[in-house]
């Protein structure tokens, strides 16, 4: 019974942490280009009183063992990268990924991140940054005088003068990785490259596997509220069972303890 007590409170820690893993995907339900969080259980080791096959008699063989776990734990969590639905902005700036592919950010410590955020803004120089003044890699340019931006599904930037006339201005290059649930988070919507992760592939938009672009559009996040709030209650509801489990052999040993006392 001292075992039921320790087991049960592996699950109270363990669905304790799922409601943290919820919680937070239920906050960036809104968060452009978020992806939810899954969280992985793993059961953890046994006591083998029996092994599996062993002699009951002499030449006969158990065909099942005597073994009891010890609980549960959570082994990993991971980003779902499903796509999230595209929404309608109007803003020229604004990008969406339809399908595979990161945007890719220099950070302020000279490596380069990615997000699935396309919220992007011009600075003070007319260089194209996110909202964090982060530029996008490789540096795109608008001159002072466009007063136009097109961005094409293929990441090739063109700009507008006031005369008509048009002129390309850089192409928005985007990065793939063999398991982008490797990635690391960094928050404020960016990834970091891992071993894990793999290295990141660069190419155009639209091209080998990688997703287009669309101009005018921001990735919602593909947090699905429903299915998050059923999963509350299911991790609430292992939580209190787990607890009335602890009590359950509080109880029972308070009953030994009466007999044999």
């Amino acid at each position: 019974m001292m075992k039921a007590l320790y087991t049960s409170a592996t699950g109270m820690k363990a669905h304790q942490f799922l409601l943290d893993v919820i919680s937070n995907n239920l906050a960036n339900v809104n968060t452009t280009g978020y992806k939810r969080v899954q969280a992985n259980f793993q059961d953890l080791l046994y006591d083998k009183f029996v092994p599996a096959g062993s002699e009951s008699a002499q030449g006969v063989e158990t065909p099942t063992g005597l073994q009891i776990g010890s609980g549960v734990r959570v082994v990993s969590t991971n980003k779902v990268f499903t796509q999230g639905v595209p929404e309608n902005t109007g803003r020229t700036l604004d990008m969406a990924i339809q399908g595979k592919g990161f945007f890719q950010i220099t950070h302020p410590d000279g490596t380069v991140v990615y997000t699935r955020d396309g919220t992007f803004h011009l600075n003070s120089a007319g260089e194209v940054v996110n909202s964090e003044g982060l530029k996008l890699e490789p540096t795109i340019s608008i001159t002072a005088d466009a007063v136009g931006i097109s961005i094409g599904s293929d990441g090739t930037v063109s700009t507008q003068g006031a005369d008509g006339s048009s002129q390309a201005t850089g192409t928005i290059t985007l990065a793939t990785f063999a398991n982008p649930a490797g990635l690391e988070s960094m928050g404020k919507n960016l990834y970091r490259e891992t071993t894990a992760s793999g290295t990141a592939t660069t190419g155009t938009p639209g091209q080998t596997g990688i997703g287009e672009i669309m101009q005018g559009f921001r990735e919602s996040s593909n947090v699905e509220v429903v299915t998050e709030l059923v999963n509350l209650i299911v991790a609430q509801r292992a939580y209190e069972t787990s607890s009335r489990a602890i009590k359950a052999s509080d109880d029972m040993l308070q009953t030994t303890n009466r007999i044999t006392s």
